[in-house]
């Protein structure tokens, strides 16, 4: 450990004669050395230990010539063999303008070790400091930092021309990012006519000259006239968010975006470190900003919360504008709930028959779960294009659309808008409840009617004593079927994302204006089919994506899982209900005084609300997060609901005359 270094044998191994790797060897220990005590009993006063230490360093080096020169030696040939534009210019960005190459390098950089065998100034940094540096390097005095930075100064300034080096890199970066056809293709055509990104490569080239050439008035001139070109370019740039926001995210694209304003602002700060007369706190302010640019880069969960939280605010808007329509806020929508609710029961019984068919065949595992998923998948279709409803997919869809009332931060969280808050609660809990008791009241009498027909047409029920059996088995409350059911409201969550994720592709990539007007496909289906397939499409793509996704996650997640030696099973309130319907059909009534029977009956309402809940749950979270909100005095939206159910506790079930 370079904690275990005292100052003497640092400074005594100070050598410009060594390599390259043992130069900057020598630099990491110094800095670890300034870190870490050797003696925990060492105390700062109140003022950071490595100050402290700096301080010390300074000191012994004004008092013996000897080991300065051997320290001012170390740092000459430290700056002279150093690439130090590039951690101005490089460090804390992207190769590549391409999240998953940022990703990777990421990853790398976590996993993989470094090496001070290195002429880059970039590289070496992340060896040389830590993202908590900051607190300390943000408490030296005036005095201390002018001494530092005289001694780096006296073994070799980078200088004016290096930052002016690495403003010229920044600003060619963003002229590049500007002419790429991904950022300029999205750009508002007034602004991208400005040519404002075409104009950076001649004010950097004058400002650059005018400060080498010490004319500083003409420098300060030029700079405010790059700073206003800069300016044109964010508001350019920040047009293309407005563009995705109407036809689609690509993840790249924010990436690309965010790194350019992240190289303006980098370039903000050098500009203001080269016209600075007194450089050292500048100088500060940037090396700051670089630790902050490493703290950012070492988050792989940061990275990817950050881009794709655009999308995720699209998907959940689009969700939004469908849950909507999943919410009662009155009794004739309560009723129209009801009857969509009841149809969708109705082609679930015909999906639990067809799930015991699929059984019976005895496929394999994989075949089995994946026949299982056609089947649920072309259920949920039909049930979205007879415009009916199953009561499990509402929360994802309805989630969004309630986390807009929120009280939010920097909002309005008045007594109003609480209560607009809670009534949009209740307004969904009895969705839920209306959409559930619709699905059961016409999915399980259906059921027990086709086994009763069956029974007497033919001598036996379609579903028999031993899968009746193995329904009682798997559905009880006993069993493991509170975790399968939860497992499944992750599972209908995550149909809801696909849903959300499809559609931006098939607007991104503009598949409804393809279909329309593309001259095959026009030839083969006519233009008055092709646009009506491309506004059906645009209009259902959503719906398409959520059903088919659920349907084949429901049958093949499971078999997959099993594969791996994952025990997890899905549990579907409505589709559990009508097994278990027909398992009463096979066994008759007597079935009802056994109380394997009412266990299952008590792991269906157990179902249901899981199903329910934690797919809510999940969706509500995405939701919150990607539209930045921020809950306000939680306590008072917490008693407001309890108040509700206090005074009116059967409107979370029924819908009042007045709504």
């Amino acid at each position: 450990m370079a904690g275990g270094w005292d100052l003497t044998a640092l400074v005594n191994a100070a050598d410009a004669r060594a390599g390259l790797a043992e130069r900057h060897l020598w630099l990491v220990r110094l800095l670890e050395w300034l870190r870490h005590p050797a003696d925990k009993t060492e105390l700062s006063n109140g003022t950071p230990l490595p100050v402290v230490r700096l301080r010390h360093f300074l000191q012994v080096l004004e008092q013996q010539p000897a080991v300065a020169e051997r320290v001012h030696g170390m740092l000459q040939v430290f700056w002279h063999d150093i690439d130090s534009a590039a951690l101005l210019a490089d460090f804390g960005f992207g190769a590549r303008a391409s999240l998953r190459s940022e990703l990777s390098s990421r990853i790398a950089q976590q996993v993989l070790p470094g090496t001070p065998d290195t002429a880059d100034l970039a590289s070496l940094f992340s060896l040389l400091f830590e993202p908590a540096d900051a607190a300390w390097i943000a408490a030296i005095d005036d005095d201390t930092l002018d001494r530092t930075a005289a001694l780096l100064r006296n073994g070799g300034d980078a200088g004016r021309g290096t930052v002016l080096h690495a403003i010229t890199m920044l600003a060619s970066a963003v002229r590049a990012a500007g002419f790429s056809p991904l950022l300029r293709q999205r750009m508002d055509p007034a602004l991208r006519e400005e040519e404002p990104f075409h104009q950076l490569a001649g004010a950097t080239e004058t400002l650059r000259q005018a400060l080498l050439d010490d004319r500083r008035t003409e420098a300060l001139a030029h700079a405010n006239l790059l700073r206003a070109l800069l300016d044109r370019c964010l508001q350019a740039a920040a047009t293309v968010t407005t563009h995705l926001e109407a036809y689609g995210v690509s993840v790249d694209i924010v990436y690309e975006l965010d790194q350019m304003r992240w190289r303006v602002h980098r370039i903000e700060q050098l500009l203001a470190l080269a016209l600075a007369p007194q450089q050292a706190s500048e100088a500060r302010q940037v090396l700051l900003g670089l630790l902050k640019a490493m703290e950012e880069r070492r988050g792989i969960r940061r990275l990817l919360a950050r881009h794709y939280s655009l999308l995720a605010r699209l998907v959940t808007e689009r969700s939004a504008e469908t849950g909507s329509h999943y919410i009662t806020r009155d009794r004739s929508e309560y009723r129209d709930m009801l009857q969509r609710a009841f149809g969708g029961g109705l082609v679930i019984a015909g999906t639990t028959f067809v799930k015991f068919l699929v059984l019976a065949v005895g496929f394999s595992a994989f075949w089995s779960g994946f026949w299982a998923g056609v089947n649920y998948a072309a259920s949920f279709v039909l049930v979205m294009l007879l415009h009916w409803t199953v009561a499990t997919k509402q929360p994802a869809m309805t989630a969004p659309a309630m986390a807009a009332c929120l009280p939010s931060a920097g909002g309005d969280d008045s007594d109003a808008a609480i209560e607009t808050f809670v009534d949009r609660v209740t307004q969904l809990i009895r969705s839920q409840a209306a959409g559930i008791f619709g699905n059961i009241a016409a999915c399980a009498p259906l059921v027990l009617l086709v086994q009763w027909l069956t029974g007497l047409l033919f001598g036996a029920p379609l579903v028999g004593e031993k899968q009746a059996e193995y329904v009682l088995h798997s559905l009880t409350l006993l069993g493991p079927t509170a975790l399968f059911a939860a497992f499944t409201g992750v599972l209908l969550f995550a149909s809801s994302l696909v849903a959300g994720w499809a559609e931006n592709w098939f607007v991104y990539h503009r598949l409804d204006s393809a279909i329309a007007w593309n001259p095959r496909i026009v030839a083969r289906l006519g233009s008055s089919r092709a646009r009506r397939w491309a506004t059906w499409l645009r209009a259902n793509v959503s719906g398409l994506a959520a059903n088919i996704s659920l349907g084949m996650m429901l049958g093949l997640v499971p078999a997959i899982l099993g594969f791996l030696g994952i025990p997890l099973d899905v549990r579907h309130v409505t589709l559990a209900t009508g097994q278990l319907a027909a398992a009463l059909g096979a066994l008759g009534p007597a079935l009802l005084t056994e109380s394997a029977f009412w266990w299952c009956v008590a792991g269906i309402a157990v179902t249901g609300v899981l199903n329910l809940t934690v797919s809510f749950w999940l969706a509500f979270k995405v939701a919150v997060r990607s539209r930045g909100l921020a809950l306000k005095q939680r306590d008072r939206v917490r008693a407001a609901i309890w108040r509700r159910l206090r005074t009116a506790p059967m409107s979370f079930l029924w819908p009042p005359k007045s709504a």
